[in-house]
């Protein structure tokens, strides 16, 4: 039971991410705002840090990612989607490894300075991680060939954009701590149709959404 509630947790936070990715991402980059630094630094860091201090079980975040990434494939619109796919997966790998390579799992209540020292940090460090991975990954997907001086050109544009991310992050992790406080509780009976049905639902609209986009 605790492992489909692992996998039921998986599911729904992956696909509410990939849900924003896709149709929260899409409205910020028609009205011109920093689509990348703000679905990172929002939705990304809080999605996965609210699931790591909720079910504290590492390579849950790798398994968000994939889910997160697998359904930005099924709205192939709003840039290189491909990218997209890839820096998603690419950020729930590197903040499942930032949180169990520092110990990041708090057990206990941490001061407001922590917190923010947290998201600065994870936000920066997953934001700036994707991006690299992102232009190693994507021209070998695309059959156009990684060279790596070209990287090496961009890496000071790369490492200046993660700033704006980092400054949200530390705003972003405060806050999923004080929710927590609530310390909201579902019953199995209730949590399992819940979770699937917010996952249905993100997976249906994006679909829906692609479908009218097609036609």
């Amino acid at each position: 039971m605790k492992n489909m509630k692992f996998i039921a947790g998986i599911i729904v936070f992956g696909s509410l991410w990939g849900f924003a990715e896709c149709i929260i991402g899409s409205v910020l980059r028609d009205i011109n705002l920093p689509a990348g630094a703000i679905m990172t630094g929002v939705f990304a860091i809080g999605l996965m840090t609210l699931s790591r201090t909720t079910f504290r079980q590492p390579g849950m975040q790798t398994g968000i990612g994939l889910v997160a990434g697998a359904l930005r494939l099924f709205n192939p619109f709003g840039g290189c989607f491909i990218c997209s796919a890839i820096a998603i997966m690419t950020e729930g790998l590197l903040f499942d490894l930032i949180w169990t390579s520092f110990s990041l799992d708090l057990k206990k209540p941490q001061t407001l300075t922590i917190q923010t020292s947290l998201g600065i940090l994870s936000a920066y460090l997953v934001y700036i991680g994707g991006y690299i991975i992102t232009q190693i990954l994507t021209p070998l997907f695309s059959s156009a060939g990684f060279y790596l001086e070209n990287l090496i050109v961009f890496i000071p544009q790369i490492l200046a954009s993660g700033l704006l991310t980092a400054l949200i992050g530390a705003v972003t992790v405060p806050v999923v701590f004080t929710l927590k406080k609530l310390d909201i509780t579902m019953k199995d009976r209730i949590y399992y149709p819940v979770t699937m049905g917010v996952s249905a639902i993100c997976w249906i609209i994006v679909i829906i959404n692609t479908v009218l986009i097609v036609w």
